[in-house]
């Protein structure tokens, strides 16, 4: 698949530490030809986002291999195949994480955590991601970026009004204090004051960043591949981690679903209103997170589990194309849902037709 007779979009969702899988479905998409018009992504999204976009693509892999190379906590030994060693070994490097920070996105702040005591001034965040910011200033060229070669839109959060904040290159000049806003998750992270507004990451409110990409009717065909990072599946939890690794998987991951019935609603309308006008395909490819991984698994930068997340991200979206060209369409259909998850159905939204 060397090109594409449709505009291309990516869309990236928050959650930090698994973001890796974002970079492993990149990599595969980009060895197959595909070269997007078009990328979104909040938080850890926005980051990958802004890098492909930053980039030329022949650095864009490249680029993503040395910001998740910087990440990750190592180098340490990987555990056996066993799962309870692995548990351990995967908490233990979330907690350093938490300890010691990430010296390329994240560190610790004052007063931070000791605020909560009454004698201490307040402050509003954990940590401090100022590390991050000169991360982005290094790793993307932001003349390429603003320069429109490839789209970027960003999510945010206004704070104080609970609105969300797009950023558009198509717009206005993105800088790395958006994308900063963008990963500014509470209260981890401070958020961050941009042209008059306080903003945060959108992650609670919209972690996958749709709307841009809909907000307006394609003006000509589209594929549009979505990298999720929670599943709203999963196994029934046997344990107190496993349940609030589920409460925190439905947090992020319920808002995209919703997202995704609303569109099959709308284009089943506009299917009999205009069959033939721009059809669109959604590929939706979503990080299964593995027994191993905990709760805090947003924190964990062990190598094994960056290693890890960056195959699967790689090994569905190879999955996911194919399943893509094994779709069997009749020509007429608006918008053909498609998923590398063989345990959700593929299918296209059809209108009834009459007469």
């Amino acid at each position: 698949m060397t090109e594409h007779a449709r505009d291309l979009a990516l869309v990236f969702a928050g959650g930090n530490a698994v973001g890796a899988y974002h970079a492993g479905a990149y990599e595969a998409l980009h060895a197959q030809g595909l070269r997007p018009d078009w990328v979104v992504g909040a938080s850890i999204g926005a980051v990958t986002a802004a890098i492909i976009a930053g980039n030329a693509p022949g650095d864009r892999v490249a680029q993503l291999h040395r910001f998740w190379q910087e990440a990750t906590l190592g180098p340490a030994p990987d555990p056996t195949g066993l799962l309870k060693p692995r548990q351990i070994y995967n908490g233990l490097h979330a907690l350093m994480a938490l300890l010691w920070g990430r010296p390329n996105i994240f560190r610790h702040r004052l007063p931070g955590a000791w605020s909560a005591l009454p004698w201490v001034p307040d402050d509003v965040a954990l940590f401090d991601n100022a590390p991050l910011l000169q991360t982005l200033n290094r790793l993307i060229d932001f003349e390429r970026l603003n320069r429109g070669d490839t789209r970027l839109s960003i999510g945010c959060v206004d704070i104080e009004t609970g609105e969300e904040v797009y950023f558009d290159t198509a717009r206005e000049t993105i800088r790395a204090e958006h994308i900063l806003a963008s990963t500014a998750i509470l209260p981890a992270f401070p958020p961050v004051e941009v042209d008059g507004r306080v903003l945060c990451d959108a992650g609670y409110t919209n972690n996958l960043p749709l709307d841009p990409i809909f907000a307006t009717e394609p003006a000509r065909d589209l594929l549009c591949i979505a990298s999720d990072l929670f599943s709203p599946r999963a196994p029934r939890p046997a344990s107190l981690d496993a349940v609030l690794e589920r409460a925190n998987d439905l947090i992020f991951g319920s808002a995209p679903r919703r997202a995704i019935a609303a569109l099959k609603r709308e284009y089943a309308l506009r299917q009999q209103l205009d069959p033939a006008g721009p059809a669109v395909t959604l590929l939706h490819l979503v990080y299964q997170a593995g027994a191993d991984q905990l709760a805090a698994k947003s924190f964990d930068f062990s190598p094994s589990s960056i290693r890890d997340r960056w195959a699967a991200g790689h090994r569905d979206a190879v999955a996911g194309l194919e399943r893509l060209s094994g779709q069997q369409t009749d020509g007429r259909d608006r918008f053909t849902y498609v998923t590398a998850d063989p345990g959700e159905p593929s299918h296209a939204a059809r209108a009834t037709r009459t007469g």
